[in-house]
Order: C-alpha cells, then sequence, then structure tokens
C-alpha cells in the first residue's frame, strides 16, 4: 500500500513527466544530430574515394591499349590504389582471344580485392549500356553502393570505360568514419544521460517549489476540518499559488465567521430552552400539586366533583403529568447539547438493574426477561434505566405486548434487544426513529410521549460509548438491539483528557507559501 502511495504521488508524478519530456527531446536532438553529421562524414568520404577513383580511371585506365595483358591490368590497377584515398582497385578486361581478364592492387589470396567482393547489382548496373540522349550523352557511369563484409563498412564503385576500355572496380574502408561516428554516438548518449539527470534534479526542485505551498495547504486544510477555524496561510507572491493561499484565508474567514454566528444561535436557543424548562418548574409545581389533589378525588370517588367538569380534571391531570415529563425530557436534552452530561458510575449486575426498571413501572407481567444473573457492567444505572424504561415503554405503546428483552454478552459488550409483536416499523420511519419530535403520522400530531424518548435513549447509549440500532424482526416486530462497553470508564479519562486540551494552549495559524 505504501509503495502504490509513492507511486502516485504528485511528486513523483512531476520528475517522472519532467523526465519523459527531457529524455524525448535528448534522444530526438541527439538523433537529428547522429543522422546529419552521419549523412555529412559519409557522403564527404564518399565523395572524396568517387571523385579520386574517377580521376585514377581517366588517367590511368584509359592509357591502357585494347587486349591488355594481366600484368598490365596488374600495374595499372596498383598505381590507381596508390592515389590518396588509399582504395583498393580491381580492374577487367577481355584478352586478344576474348578471354576475361583481371587486374588487383592486392593479392585476392591475402584476403584482397576480388570480383566476389562486388554486388551483383553493381555489376549489372555499370555493365549496362546507357541510351544515349540529349541529356546523357556518355554510355556508362559510374555506380556505388555501401556494403557491410563482416564487421566493416565498404563503399564500392564502379565504372566502364568507354571504346572498349576495361572495366573498374574500387573498395575503400569507412572503418576510420564509422569509429567516428560510434564516438560521435557515445558522446550524444552520455550527453543524453547527463540531460535526463539534470531534468531528474530539475523536477525535484520544481516540485519541491510547487508542491511545499501545496503541503502546507493541505496541512491547514486538515486543521480546519479538525475544527480549528482560526486556521491561516501566509500569503507571499503574485503567483497561483499566492491566490489560491488568498481564496483558502477568505474561505476560512467566512467559515468561521459563519460557525461563530450558528453557535451564537445555538447556544441561544439552548440558552433559551434551558431557561424556559427551569421557569416553567415552579408553576408547574404548583399546578402539579394541584392536580395531584384534584386526582386524588377522583380517585376517592367521594362525589364532591361535579360530573361535568370530571373529562376536564382528568384531561387537566393527565396534560400535567405529560407537561412535566417534557420540560424533564427538555432539560436532559439541554445537559446533553450542552455537553454537561456526565456518567455516574457503579459497578451493577444487568439482569437486576432491568428487573428493577421494569418493577418500577408495573412491566412484569407485560415483559419477557432473557437475561442471565450475574452478568455485571461498570455503566451508569440511571442512564440504563432511562434507556430501558423508553426502549420498552416505546414497545409496550406501539408494539404491543409481549415484549422480550434478552441480554448477551459479545466480546467485551453488552447486546440488549428489545423486540416486540405488533406490526412493525414503516421502512420510510426506520431512518427518523431517533429524530427529536419526529411523528410517524401527520394526522397523528399529538401522542402520550414528548417525542424525546428514543433521543434520549440514544444519547445516553452514546455518552457510554455505545449505540442503538432499530429494525424490523424477520417475523414481524419491531426490534431495538443497545450495544453498550461492559466497562465504560475509559470513557471519563479520555472526558478529562479532552477537558485538559481544550484548556491549554492552541496554535492558530498555518503556514503559508
Amino acid at each position: 500500500m505504501q509503495s502504490r502511495i509513492r507511486f502516485t504521488s504528485l511528486r513523483l508524478r512531476l520528475v517522472v513527466v519532467f523526465g519523459l519530456v527531457a529524455l524525448t527531446a535528448a534522444v530526438s536532438a541527439s538523433g537529428i544530430a547522429y543522422w546529419l553529421n552521419r549523412e555529412a562524414v559519409l557522403t564527404r568520404a564518399q565523395d572524396a574515394a568517387l571523385d579520386d577513383f574517377e580521376r585514377e580511371m581517366q588517367s590511368h585506365a584509359s592509357t591502357l591499349r585494347p587486349n591488355p595483358t594481366q600484368d598490365q591490368l596488374r600495374v595499372t590497377a596498383r598505381q590507381m590504389a596508390d592515389g590518396g584515398q588509399r582504395f583498393s582497385v580491381l580492374l577487367i578486361a577481355e584478352d586478344a582471344d576474348g578471354g576475361t581478364l583481371y587486374g588487383a592492387s592486392t593479392d585476392s589470396s591475402l584476403n584482397g580485392f576480388a570480383l566476389e567482393d562486388v554486388p551483383e547489382s553493381l555489376q549489372k548496373a555499370v555493365n549496362k549500356r546507357q541510351k544515349l540522349t540529349s541529356g546523357n550523352q556518355h554510355a556508362y557511369h559510374l555506380y556505388w553502393q555501401r556494403i557491410i563484409d563482416g564487421d566493416t563498412p565498404y563503399l564500392v564503385g564502379g565504372a566502364k570505360m568507354i571504346g572498349g576500355g576495361p572495366t573498374g572496380y574500387m573498395r575503400k574502408s569507412l572503418e576510420p568514419e564509422a569509429k567516428d561516428l560510434n564516438s560521435l554516438a557515445w558522446s550524444l548518449g552520455i550527453a543524453t544521460g547527463l540531460a535526463l539527470i539534470g531534468s531528474a534534479l530539475l523536477a525535484q526542485a520544481a516540485a519541491t517549489t510547487v508542491l511545499k505551498p501545496v503541503q502546507r495547504l493541505g496541512v491547514a486544510a486538515r486543521r480546519l476540518g479538525e475544527g480549528k477555524l482560526d486556521t491561516r496561510l501566509r500569503v507571499s507572491g503574485t503567483d497561483e499559488l499566492a491566490d489560491l493561499s488568498r481564496t483558502f484565508n477568505l474561505a476560512a474567514e467566512s467559515l468561521e465567521k459563519k460557525v461563530d454566528d450558528m453557535s451564537a444561535r445555538e447556544e441561544a436557543s439552548r440558552r433559551f430552552v434551558a431557561d424556559m424548562s427551569h421557569e416553567l418548574r415552579t408553576p408547574l409545581t404548583a399546578i402539579t400539586a394541584v392536580t395531584e389533589v384534584l386526582e386524588e378525588e377522583l380517585d376517592a370517588d367521594t362525589g364532591s366533583l361535579d360530573p361535568m367538569i370530571e373529562p376536564a380534571v382528568r384531561l387537566v391531570v393527565s396534560e400535567t403529568r405529560r407537561l412535566n415529563n417534557l420540560v424533564e425530557n427538555l432539560m436532559e436534552v439541554t445537559r446533553f447539547d450542552a455537553g454537561t452530561a456526565r456518567l455516574v458510575l457503579d459497578n451493577v449486575d444487568i439482569a437486576d438493574q432491568i428487573t428493577a426498571c421494569i418493577d418500577a413501572r408495573a412491566w412484569l407481567d407485560a415483559v419477557d426477561l432473557d437475561a442471565e444473573r450475574g452478568l455485571m457492567a461498570n455503566l451508569d444505572p440511571r442512564r440504563l434505566d432511562v434507556i430501558m424504561a423508553n426502549l420498552i415503554g416505546n414497545a409496550l405503546k406501539h408494539g404491543g405486548s409481549p415484549v422480550r428483552v434478552s441480554v448477551r454478552e459479545e466480546g467485551e459488550d453488552l447486546l440488549i434487544e428489545v423486540q416486540d409483536h405488533g406490526p412493525g416499523i414503516p421502512e420510510d420511519v426506520l431512518p427518523h426513529v431517533f429524530d427529536r419530535f419526529y411523528k410517524a403520522s401527520a394526522s397523528r400530531p399529538r401522542s402520550e410521549g414528548s417525542g424525546l424518548g428514543l433521543s434520549i435513549a440514544l444519547e445516553n447509549a452514546h455518552i457510554h460509548g455505545g449505540r442503538i440500532s432499530a429494525a424490523n424482526a424477520p417475523k414481524g416486530g419491531a426490534v431495538f438491539t443497545l450495544r453498550l462497553p461492559r466497562d465504560a470508564a475509559s470513557l471519563i479519562e479520555e472526558e478529562r483528557a479532552d477537558d485538559e486540551d481544550t484548556d491549554g494552549p492552541q496554535g492558530t495559524e498555518g503556514d503559508g507559501q
């Protein structure tokens, strides 16, 4: 994985692109330079040798009388070969009897120059009689061809004397020129390698210049994502990277302002809810005392209440109890939103704790508990009671009894399932069951609950480091699954460490370009 990340890094790609561009340019330039120099060197050597051969043919071969002897051919060939270009010469003529005579400047037995060394295509071209025209006044012409014999390159040329004179061939070694061209090729190759190394170093320097501001921008973006909204980049220069840094600073400044505004509004909203809940408790206490007296009158059935107002009294008692629950839930939600909710841990038996929760609410006949005794956990008993009361109460209210509660261990966690035997939860409602004040049916805006029970249960699970999920059982009914760690003590230590970090100094400025 690490090698893949390094291979796909922008720095490596810049180096590779620079290297490929430099390599392409260097190879192209070297290839063109080599080809031009090669043609120039070979053409110069070729033209000099052929001009010399043509002069030697005119000055020596043309002086031979018809039907010369082999010795005459050999002597003439040696004279021609002693010119400035130092090439081998082969002369061919007919004797008086019509036979073919050969005269070479070197001994053929010592790897000399013979007719077999001349390509057949060249022989045919040399011996082919051309048609005389106004543009062509000679029946025969000088032809040449470059060949390789073994590892040595040669230039082979030939011409036929007009008027029955001998046919001459020359062969000149191009090995000195080939060595010069090889030296040139090595020099161009070394220059290409140096250019590639230089381009890699240049690419590295360019990548460092370009990527350093980008890396700083990435660090600043991560700091911004971590919530350090006062992060800014130092800006210098007028290039595109400087413009990018300015844009980042403007975006960060705008984001910080909007988050501050939202935080202020959220804080004001939480403070309003808390103040409202606190202010409602005093009149609610008085109202609750009155409703309790009225409820006792109703339960006593003394007949002191007018039967006409009895339904109104019952409604007042019910709504007062509901309002009390709403205020208590709002205050609990406010504590969660403000981050002031804390765990008070105790080592409890989970089965005993859930049994106490069910018994306190007179649900023993409607709930089946499947929990092994002696299963201990270090958690907040009050908050567990709130979670279970909300989950079981919700199952009884919307699903119907019997409600089955099962507890089991799963690694270091506790898994508590609450399943009812109702129709289940509609699929479009499932994603919203933990939302505050969510109503599954718009036609039923009022209910006995506050609409906050499941959200409070979820918050209590989160503060333990757990979670709650809702689903439908395959055979019908809703299933709420609570997962809690068996020991929540580590969460308190983390909260203390976070508080200490919050009180400590923080960096507020990132590096810019």
